[in-house]
């Protein structure tokens, strides 16, 4: 059994005029203080770890067999995108521009928990994205949960 925090559901907040969007108490109890705030490539979203989650992401990418270009290229824009937080008194966090932007993030969000990570997708993305996945009854059998 996984000792990594479970997240579900989904929460629309709006960001405020310095781009801080509030975190539901319920994932802020599960991300813990500090955590890591990314991108989700291919996903047009940002995703929060918690700092145990992000640990096990990155001894998973240092094994990975290959390190070619394509690896270092893949890392360096990663990592390059990558903001370690803390949120602040009042359970916010600045939204970095650059991520912001990255993701089309304006001002109304959606934070959906997805089971090890939080994603944060612009609320006119995750309209989009929230649609249920063609033969998802086909997949559920497939993965052996149904």
């Amino acid at each position: 059994m996984s000792a990594f925090p479970k997240f579900s559901g989904q929460f629309e907040h709006s960001l405020d005029d310095k781009g801080r969007l509030t975190i539901p108490a319920r994932l802020r109890a599960r991300l813990g203080d500090h955590f890591v705030l990314t991108i989700a490539p291919p996903e047009p979203c940002l995703v929060m770890y918690p700092e145990a989650t992000w640990s096990e992401f990155c001894a998973r990418l240092e094994s990975a067999p290959r390190k070619d270009a394509q690896y270092r290229s893949f890392v360096r824009h990663l990592f390059a995108h990558t903001e370690e937080i803390s949120l602040d008194a009042q359970g916010r966090l600045l939204l970095p521009a650059s991520l912001r932007e990255m993701a089309g993030i304006k001002r109304d969000a959606v934070l959906v928990g997805t089971l090890t990570r939080v994603e944060i997708w612009p609320k006119e993305g995750w309209r989009t994205a929230s649609a249920a996945p063609a033969k998802m009854g086909d997949l559920m059998t497939e993965l052996g949960l149904y």
